[in-house]
């Protein structure tokens, strides 16, 4: 059970601080049923999450060790493939890697988004809506946890990832 005032990771919405835990006597609900008071570090809101749910992940926040060795290992991470046919295929596709909120699925993801932007951009066109909306959202995940890992802001968390490549591709080489 997480504490007030820790931070863990609230399925897809990502880094959350506890603010409290109370009991919610909602009419037709669990009486006395337990709930998280949750404040997402990276959007609005409050969020009341059931202490025992088994619905929404909740996970501690990866340590500032576990960022660096994430980080060390995105070059060898290769794009995901994109199966969606359709828009709706794809944004099905693009959910169940934001659902599983695994890292490796939202970097492959996001590599995968990266290399269509690339190739549109090539033809002078632009990266489609769905493809758009879930880069967002992954790099509002990933970055917002590699940012509290690593106790940096989020704005210099894509800096810091280049920074460390860019080092680790020249002490190699």
């Amino acid at each position: 059970m997480f504490q007030v005032g820790e931070l863990m990771v609230y399925g897809s919405t990502g880094v959350c601080r506890v603010e409290g835990i109370s009991r919610m006597d909602q009419p037709g609900g669990d009486r006395g049923k337990r709930y998280y008071v949750l404040k997402p570090l990276w959007q609005d809101g409050l969020i009341y999450a059931p202490v025992d749910s088994e619905k929404v992940p909740m996970r501690p926040v990866i340590s500032r060790e576990e960022a660096e060795a994430l980080i060390d290992r995105m070059p060898g991470i290769p794009a995901a493939a994109c199966r969606g046919g359709t828009p709706q295929a794809l944004a099905q596709q693009y959910q169940s890697a934001v659902r599983d909120g695994g890292h490796q699925a939202l970097i492959e993801m996001m590599k995968a988004i990266h290399h269509k932007r690339g190739m549109a951009e090539s033809k002078n066109r632009r990266l489609g809506l769905v493809d758009e909306r879930y880069m967002k959202q992954a790099e509002r995940l990933l970055y917002g946890e590699l940012a509290t890992a690593l106790e940096i802001p989020y704005d210099h968390v894509e800096d810091y990832i280049a920074v460390r490549l860019e080092g680790a591709a020249e002490s190699a080489g």
